[in-house]
């Protein structure tokens, strides 16, 4: 397969850089090659996206919304085979991958369906005959910059409620995600999507990113990525006076106390931590027991590690595969080795025999590192975890928010105040009790606080917030 533009409804293919995709799982495997743009086409797709944006806006969110449908059942008819494509392209395990694209086939239909909600409100004027009343307005053109890891479903997140807002996009995906995108284009161009309403650019981030923040006429960004790069977006679009919307790192923890259910508990960690091969920003890379849990758990997490089958991504019974790249093998490597020489082993998965051929990293679980340490500090996105103890409730909460980020975290426990409090004084954007750090939910909002986000949400009806502009109406009708 090879990657291609949309731009303006028509098909094209760059004639600058070629890059050749292999799978993680399988170096001698080639899935694709990327044919990389050059500022022109982030210029071109600007220019189609403002023509076609004025169109769309004028139609009824009823009309925007159908089109929604459209564009989910397309995604419903090629499910499987677009998950095989991502499977292959960055090594998330299929059953996974599938999973991914069910969420953003639903994604699309909650958002299709808020084309026929109210959006405003009825506001009391001080004068008499008076109708002064609040409404949602699109913003225009807007950049939607997107990560590798979720190469479905964070691109439909914010392309769906950007669309039914009426707004038009410009997509720039991750490299390690271009040829999933392409194939998830070419869905789209199936439906009544009108041309130009939505842009797919490949390229290099330091060069199409950048264009595409600081030159293009967008009115605004949304990105999700690394937290030194968000900042960069955050300035530029700063400079600009644009709305910016930043997904960015995570350091999620999840507590256990003494009274936890820890054959429940376990089975809900490694998930947490393991699945997707770590990289996931909500990810639970620290794990926070109680002392008097310490034991019993340390056995379960033995016991449960050693049943992690880690494998090729095409393999069901896998319970994860790859990371996504040689630049995530060498930087999660790193912290393994650091996690070889600095820390204390305590569960490991069993090796893969076919793990000369991929970018293979066994789940692992280590300890004996005080609470500063850049295992415990610093995002690894990988599937290494760390274990911490706590006297008890109150410095496990003081572990737990001792972190620059602040996106989920998660308690487990059988005792409501414990919950409540835990609940009331964790600082994360999102807060569970019995619950893994990366389950969140669509219809809910999605982000962080501190160094993880830029303070506004994804996904449910938060994210209308970011994609809209809000317009006060007023008109004295007797006068």
């Amino acid at each position: 397969m090879h990657s291609k533009n949309w731009i303006g409804g028509e098909w094209i293919t760059p004639h600058g850089a070629e890059v050749t995709v292999k799978n993680p799982s399988r170096f001698t495997e080639e899935v694709g090659v990327l044919h990389m743009s050059d500022r022109s086409h982030v210029f071109a797709a600007a220019d189609a996206a403002r023509v076609a944006q004025a169109e769309w806006a004028r139609k009824t969110g009823a009309a925007r919304g159908e089109v929604l449908y459209q564009m989910a059942s397309a995604l419903e008819a090629h499910a499987d085979s677009l998950a095989r494509l991502a499977s292959q392209e960055m090594g998330k395990q299929l059953g996974e991958m599938r999973g991914e694209v069910a969420r953003g086939i639903s994604l699309l239909r909650y958002y299709a369906g808020e084309g026929m909600r109210a959006n405003g409100n009825l506001i009391p004027s001080a004068d008499t005959d008076v109708l002064q009343y609040s409404r949602r307005v699109p913003l225009g053109v807007v950049a939607v910059i997107t990560p590798w890891n979720f190469p479905v479903a964070i691109p439909i997140w914010k392309i769906a409620p950007a669309l039914i807002c009426g707004n038009a996009v410009i997509w720039k995906p991750a490299e390690n995600g271009s040829l999933t995108a392409t194939r998830l284009a070419e869905i789209f161009a199936e439906t009544k999507l009108p041309p130009g309403v939505l842009n797919l650019v490949i390229g290099k981030g330091r060069e199409i990113g950048t264009t595409l923040i600081e030159e293009a006429a967008v009115d605004a960004v949304s990105f999700t990525g690394s937290s030194a790069t968000g900042r960069q977006i955050a300035i530029a679009c700063a400079g600009r006076n644009i709305k910016c919307q930043t997904e960015m790192g995570g350091k999620n923890a999840a507590v256990v106390l003494a009274d936890a259910d820890l054959d429940k508990t376990v089975p809900i960690l490694l998930s947490g931590a393991f699945r997707s091969a770590g990289q996931k920003c909500t990810a639970t890379s620290r794990i926070i027991v109680e002392k008097a849990a310490y034991e019993p758990l340390v056995e379960r997490l033995q016991t449960a590690i050693s049943l992690c089958k880690v494998g090729d991504a095409s393999d069901l019974d896998a319970y994860l595969g790859p990371v996504a790249s040689a630049a995530q093998y060498e930087t999660v490597g790193q912290y393994v080795s650091i996690a070889q020489s600095e820390a204390r082993l305590i569960a490991q998965s069993p090796a893969y025999a076919g793990a000369e051929h991929g970018y293979f990293i066994r789940p692992q679980i280590v300890e004996g590192v005080a609470a500063d340490h850049a295992l415990v500090q610093e995002e690894v996105f990988g599937p290494l975890a760390v274990l911490l103890t706590a006297d008890g409730f109150d410095e496990a909460i003081e572990l737990c928010n001792q972190s620059v980020y602040g996106l989920s975290a998660s308690l487990f426990t059988r005792d409501l105040a414990s919950a409540h409090r835990f609940l009331d004084l964790a600082q994360a954007g999102m807060v569970r009790v019995n619950q893994e750090t990366a389950g969140v939910e669509y219809q809910a909002p999605f982000g962080g606080m501190k160094q993880s986000s830029s303070h506004t949400r994804e996904q449910g009806q938060a994210a209308l917030d970011f994609y809209s502009a809000t317009k006060t109406c007023a008109i004295k009708y007797a006068w």
